[in-house]
């Protein structure tokens, strides 16, 4: 299975031709393959200890009554190839800290309290048109020992043939992202890790992923 793992920039030509979503080579046009998501370290906080819960809804624990605490969000998606093709049955496996900024793992020593009602982990397959969705709380930003990290939720995603390790970021936190080493890292690719805030609804938020696979 093919890595990517890398913050490697990769430049698209026609970007004009691109943004209108067609390219034209011998007279007919088509359309343009979509960028290719941008990938990210793992991160120091992958969960060595699996919770007994992992669906989809991360603001609730099976078998307790309690909520998580903090802004409930929602986020839907498709795992595409660099066709644009859907990705059926791709492996999706997210983590990220509660809405104080803390992981519910033994090396984060942040003294933020853990919220016993968030999961904080969610394995989840793409269906026959690579869709997915999760349920979530806004993740907060934190200090890190490399700088300010600004709101985001780490993702493993194995596809047919590829594997991406990338983190996903919120448009409308522009402000903290600029401030954060590894989002700028990414440079112009940035906008291919960015959750689209979605206008109908603050609390819903779109997000494509795009492996290196055909």
């Amino acid at each position: 299975m093919g890595q990517n793992h890398g913050l490697s920039r990769r430049h698209f030509g026609s970007a004009a031709l691109g943004a209108a979503g067609l390219v034209f080579g011998g007279g007919i046009a088509r359309a343009a393959e979509p960028a290719q998501t941008a990938g990210g370290p793992l991160g120091p906080f992958y969960p060595i200890i699996r919770p007994g819960d992992d669906d989809f809804d991360m603001t609730q624990i099976k078998g307790q009554s309690g909520r998580a605490l903090g802004r409930v969000i929602e986020v839907t998606g498709r795992v595409l190839d660099r066709k644009g093709n859907p990705v059926t049955g791709a492996e999706l496996e997210l983590w990220q800290c509660n809405a104080a900024g803390r992981y519910a793992h033994p090396g984060d020593v942040a003294t933020a309290p853990l919220d016993p009602n968030f999961q904080g982990f969610a394995r989840l397959m793409t269906g026959p048109s690579g869709e997915w969705r999760i349920r979530t709380i806004k993740p907060s930003g934190y200090d890190s020992p490399i700088g300010w990290r600004t709101p985001h939720i780490h993702f493993d995603i194995k596809g047919r043939q590829a594997r991406l390790i990338t983190q996903m970021y919120f448009t409308e936190d522009y402000a903290t992202n600029s401030k954060d080493s590894l989002y700028n890292m990414l440079g112009e690719d940035a906008v291919t890790a960015m959750a689209q805030q979605q206008a109908d609804a603050a609390d819903r938020y779109r997000w494509d992923i795009v492996l290196g696979e055909s």
